[in-house]
């Protein structure tokens, strides 16, 4: 098993999350989006889209983050991105598309590079905008999770689950890009307990082979 990603990418440390909750060893290959690796032929002939991650299994390229995910938690059911339970599960699914959806396709870095270049915002407006986009949904989430009794006092479904497989890059994110997150305490809560699990260390881009020396 062998992975195209690049550290900072939010959707490449989902997938090292997921990798590591499930217990599974992988190869990681790091492409250097600063660079443009992801657009040149040799990463083109991996991924036609020119976007990470990339995982490759048996000769087969899986790509999309969520398509890699679903497809990791149909082969190696456990333990299990979702919990027990059609309700459960249905929460689950809504804040996990809530947060790949909502938040990562305006935040995505062509779109802020696609702000500085054709309407010339500045450092102080992107950074108005990404926190625009964060509050705009965790606002929400935090509300959401105020609703429901959950199963432990640290995590909502009792066990990491596909939610907070994509809440702690995003959180990751804001905190890069320093987004107020004094609002949500429950969010804050989940943030600490994972970061302390082996498998979202590991993942942590501080942690990948690529992450540039201080």
């Amino acid at each position: 098993m062998k992975l195209h990603g690049y550290y900072r990418s939010s959707t490449s440390y989902r997938v090292r999350i997921a990798l590591g909750l499930k217990k599974l060893a992988f190869d990681y290959v790091a492409v250097n989006l600063l660079n443009g690796e992801q657009k040149g032929d040799a990463f083109g002939a991996i991924n036609p889209h020119q976007t990470v991650p990339a995982l490759e299994v048996d000769g087969e390229v899986i790509v999309q983050s969520l398509a890699i995910i679903d497809w990791l938690d149909q082969t190696y059911p456990k333990p299990s991105f979702l919990p027990a339970g059609n309700r459960a599960a249905h929460i689950c699914k809504s804040l996990y598309y809530a947060i790949a959806t909502e938040i990562h396709a305006p935040l995505n870095p062509p779109v802020l590079k696609h702000l500085k270049d054709e309407f010339g915002a500045d450092s102080a407006a992107i950074n108005a905008w990404y926190a625009k986009w964060i509050m705009r949904t965790f606002t929400p989430i935090e509300k959401r999770l105020a609703e429901f009794d959950w199963v432990s006092p640290v995590l909502p479904f009792g066990d990491p689950s596909l939610f907070e497989i994509v809440l702690i890059p995003q959180i990751y994110n804001a905190r890069r890009w320093n987004v107020d997150l004094a609002e949500f305490p429950k969010l804050r809560k989940i943030e600490v307990y994972c970061n302390a699990i082996e498998a979202f260390q590991n993942a942590h881009p501080d942690n990948q082979p690529d992450m540039p020396a201080a």
